[in-house]
């Protein structure tokens, strides 16, 4: 039976000595029991304490990096089955495929593609997280070529896929210390497999067909004290394949089924040839619950989607995403420009400050810290009233550069206008439109108002 917290504390040096990371042994026992970290973060433990945790002290689904650097990704790491439960923390990496038989010009088209998938996105940035390159021809030199090229064209971790050996060595020396993830390990290659592993260092894929047989080649894997692992269990169809995911989630969390504690690999792009059903199929096992998604589609048009759909399973939803508030400068506004406010909602501001730019009207916006709430969420809270408002507005100092004090409200909020203009002296306050798309329009005719 897992051990609670205090439990784990009772059994650490006690000694407050911040080696492992952790502020206290108390943090550090606690983040244990939650199983967000592993026993030999504390360099001071007992052999005894270390024999009594070591049950308590593994995540249910191990965490690590691929790559180094800051493009690094880290996967696994999840405690839960459902995101209302806590919030999924590590979103799959999405990786995009590239193969030997591509002509120079599509490898260059791709790593170009990765570049240009950018997206900004209620405050997030969206974009794609790895590279996959494929050896189609099980030829060492021309797969040397395509990870060394791909590697110039394109600073991103790699997922390495041969069934050569060969292949594969030749990618982890022209890679040398950046840790790719090599694909794969299967029953048949592994006694081939495990030295270059324990060499290189080496995150691995491990792929055999049926739980019974990835249960052994797993455990194979680590009585070789190899660790970081990512599961595949063989199957190109998404009915069977998303039945697998859920099964080795359930077994990693419900049962504790150590075989199993290790986050995912999936492969849409060889499930279909129709790009919108890739996209389907990713979405699908992105969800639940793959944690690596390798698909092959580059347009953008069908991977913004797959993103968007990403960062919104991912987000906690018991937190609301929210902006930093202050002055928003738009345009390029001076003592002249209007002055709007609202609150730090994340898509309020992106929608709004959208709006504003499209108005081409140049303007100050203040965005007003309420908990990360929409206007009349945060109004009913209490959170956007006069009485707030009015310090807010005083604190950010926007009487300064301005020379018409008037502040506009949302349309929501004209109830409250007559109490803030009593609450804030010497502004005049004007009531904005109840919807975002017609502030284009509003700010055309302000200087009338």
């Amino acid at each position: 039976m897992a051990l609670t917290g205090i439990e784990i504390f009772k059994k650490l040096p006690k000694t407050n000595c911040k080696d492992c990371g952790f502020p206290t042994c108390l943090a550090f026992a606690m983040s244990l029991a939650a199983g967000k970290v592993e026993l030999d973060r504390c360099p001071h433990v007992s052999e005894t304490a270390k024999a009594e945790l070591s049950a308590s002290s593994v995540p249910p689904i191990r965490q690590f990096s691929i790559g180094t650097g800051e493009t690094a990704v880290t996967v696994g790491g999840e405690t839960v089955e459902f995101r209302h439960e806590k919030t999924f923390v590590n979103k799959p990496p999405i990786a995009l495929l590239i193969t030997t038989d591509m002509t120079d010009e599509e490898i260059r088209g791709r790593a170009a593609a990765v570049k240009e998938m950018v997206y900004d996105r209620a405050g997030a940035t969206l974009k794609l997280d790895m590279i996959a390159l494929k050896d189609t021809g099980n030829n060492s030199d021309a797969f040397r070529a395509l990870v060394k090229k791909s590697r110039e064209l394109c600073n991103l971790p790699m997922i390495l896929m041969s069934g050569n050996m060969d292949s594969l060595r030749a990618g982890v020396a022209e890679l040398q210390d950046e840790k790719p993830l090599l694909c794969s390990v299967t029953p048949d290659n592994a006694e081939e497999m495990i030295p270059l592993l324990k060499e290189s260092g080496c995150p691995v894929v491990a792929r055999a067909d049926g739980y019974d047989a990835l249960c052994s080649l797993v455990e194979k894997l680590t009585a070789a004290e190899l660790k970081d692992i990512v599961l595949d269990s063989g199957s190109r169809k998404l009915k069977k394949t998303f039945e697998e995911q859920v099964q080795i989630r359930r077994a990693a969390l419900r049962k504790a089924f150590r075989p199993f504690g290790y986050p995912t690999i999936t492969f849409p792009c060889e499930m279909t040839d129709d790009p919108a059903m890739e996209i389907l199929i990713a979405a699908t096992l992105a969800a639940k619950y793959s944690g690596i998604v390798v698909i092959s589609c580059a347009a953008g048009e069908n991977v913004f989607p797959l993103l968007l759909s990403r960062m919104n399973i991912f987000t906690d939803p018991q937190r609301p995403m929210a902006t930093d508030p202050g002055i928003y400068p738009i345009g390029e506004p001076d003592e002249n420009s209007p002055v709007l406010i609202t609150t730090n909602f994340s898509l309020t501001y992106f929608i709004v400050a959208g709006e504003i730019e499209s108005a081409r009207v140049p303007a100050w916006l203040l965005i007003m810290d309420c908990e990360g709430y929409s206007v009349l969420t945060a109004w009913s809270a209490g959170k956007f009233t006069p009485d707030l408002i009015s310090d807010f507005v005083k604190r950010t100092g926007i009487e300064s550069k301005v020379a018409r004090k008037a502040l506009t409200i949302p349309g929501y909020t004209a109830h409250i206008s007559g109490e803030l203009e009593d609450t804030l002296k010497g502004w005049e306050i004007l009531v904005g439109p109840r919807e975002a798309s017609h502030i284009p329009a509003y700010l055309k005719n302000y200087g009338s108002s």
